[in-house]
């Protein structure tokens, strides 16, 4: 199966592009190039080295299959892509690249400029989930309908209330995962050790320096502390199961014999190879599919953090880049689905109010609006 057949149903194209290969050869090639400029502020290696390493990063063109083989075999990215540009720089400007940084170092900065691009990224559709949601649960506060507990007739709820739920569960993840990605996808440089050798007490300049060219915040080495990681890939799953918390509802509500909500209608999508009569929910597929696959993806990078042995760990900080893009990746494909769901959710209040009817269970709501009310007022931007 191709990776645009496998990968595109449950993802976005601009999701996609944050982490193909065109955007890691990209960011690691901005990465030896800032790191060149940095050592040569510090007169650490020659202004013309680093001036021959940037022209180099910037015109080189590089097959990512080729490139990828290479990967492979020497187990890990910059080997591969050191010894190629080497081969192309001049004898003084080769021996000062890369200087005091070892492979982690390119490989994790990838990754956190990668989280970057994908955190704001999401930060679209999640801010229209947000916002439809809210204006969705003022309308209906106050519409009585029948609240349901272990998938049975309750008692009455305002129909904004649930809708008001979604929304406070979603706007709380989303600022939990802004937490971690500001806290977590900070700057790695630490050298082969995580001791910054070899840089005449001039490392904390150079990774000052660094860090502002990648646009990163600066930070002591965290090689062998993915606490960080972890975080963020813990937040995205919560996000994913707060995104599937409303999918699962919006799923029930749209069954025949309940009928009080449904997607909206959109050409294309929903529709069934062998009966033409169904209205499929099928972006709450796309997003409770999501839900499913997080928890796994996530307690993977949950095991490696005691997979981080002394100075650089053998298989479990490795483990965290593919596992991060597909939780990148699912996420913006269930943010992207319910934005459009919550943007155009069909609620039907007669069907609401004859299921009501029928549970014989009264009208009385109790506190909704004013609870749907506080949980606005705390979770909306």
């Amino acid at each position: 199966m191709s990776h645009w057949l496998r990968s595109r149903p449950a993802s976005t194209d601009a999701m996609l592009a944050v982490f193909d290969d065109d955007a890691t050869l990209r960011h690691a090639l901005a990465f030896e190039a800032a790191l060149a400029r940095a050592e040569a502020a510090e007169e650490l290696i020659e202004a013309e080295a680093a001036e021959a390493i940037d022209m180099l990063c910037a015109r080189i063109v590089i097959d990512p299959a080729e490139l990828a083989n290479e990967a492979a075999l020497a187990g890990t990215l910059a080997i591969p892509l050191v010894a190629r540009l080497r081969k192309d720089l001049p004898e003084s400007a080769a021996k000062a690249l890369h200087k005091g940084a070892t492979s982690q170092d390119l490989a994790d900065c990838v990754l956190v400029l990668q989280i970057r691009a994908g955190h704001a990224r999401l930060a679209a559709d999640l801010g229209r989930v947000a916002t439809a949601l809210a204006t969705l649960a003022r309308r209906h506060a106050a519409t009585p309908a029948i609240g349901r507990t272990l998938l049975q007739d309750a008692l009455p709820i305002g129909f904004g209330l649930r809708i008001a739920q979604w929304q406070a569960g979603i706007v709380a993840a989303t600022e939990r995962l802004g937490r971690e990605v500001e806290s977590g996808a900070v700057l790695q440089f630490g050298g082969a050790a995580g001791t910054r050798a070899g840089l005449s007490d001039k490392a904390d300049a150079v990774s000052a320096r660094l860090a502002k060219a990648l646009g990163l915040p600066d930070a002591p080495p965290w090689h062998a502390r993915r606490e960080g990681t972890a975080g963020i890939a813990s937040a995205l799953a919560i996000l994913i199961g707060a995104l599937g918390k409303m999918a699962r509802d919006v799923s029930l509500l749209a069954q025949n014999g309940i009928g009080e909500a449904r997607e909206p209608a959109v050409p294309g999508r929903g529709g069934s190879s062998a009966m033409a009569h169904k209205r499929n929910p099928t972006a709450c597929q796309i997003t409770l599919s999501a839900a499913t696959r997080a928890p796994g993806l996530a307690a993977g990078i949950l095991a490696g953090l005691t997979a981080a042995e002394q100075e650089r760990g053998l298989g479990g900080w490795q483990a965290e880049g593919p596992a991060l893009a597909e939780l990148f990746l699912i996420a913006a494909g269930a943010a992207e689905a319910m934005a459009g769901v919550a943007e155009g959710l069909e609620v039907d209040e007669g069907a609401i109010a004859r299921n009501l009817e029928a549970a014989g269970l009264g009208d009385d709501i109790g506190e909704s609006e004013a609870l749907a009310a506080a949980l606005l007022g705390n979770g909306t931007r």
